[in-house]
């Protein structure tokens, strides 16, 4: 997970598509720059989850950005946790592993931990992989 400087919680991964048609690359390149590590791959091919969020209105390198949705798609990666972690200093102050339940403690927005986390870590807990 990252330290996100935007919102000041724990969060996993991401970032804009920007009209990239290969969203899983963008997931996987997303996941490496943020966190440092090289070897990152899909647990799986396909979507695991889609939602529509809600983004406030927030500063973003000096620049207003107004309120407005994401459509937020997941993906299931899995990386190298040997490798050396280090965070994106434009995007996240830290970046560290952590259990499933760990990561609920950690998450600070609450609708996030609620409604996204919890059900993607449902999700992955029923999973027969």
């Amino acid at each position: 997970m990252a330290y996100h400087n935007i919102y000041h919680s724990w969060a996993w991964t991401g970032g804009h598509a920007d009209g990239e048609k290969d969203l899983l690359s963008v997931a996987m390149r997303e996941a490496r720059e943020e966190t440092g590590i090289k070897t990152v791959t899909p647990v799986m091919n396909q979507i695991f989850s889609l939602e529509v969020l809600t983004v406030d209105g927030h500063e973003k390198k000096g620049l207003y950005v107004p309120s407005h949705l994401h459509l937020n798609v997941t993906y299931l990666l899995k990386g190298d946790d040997r490798e050396e972690i280090r965070n994106k200093e434009d995007e996240n102050s830290k970046v560290g592993w952590f259990s499933l339940n760990d990561c609920l403690e950690a998450v600070n927005e609450p609708w996030m931990k609620e409604r996204i986390y919890k059900k993607l870590i449902e999700k992955m807990e029923n999973l027969k992989i």
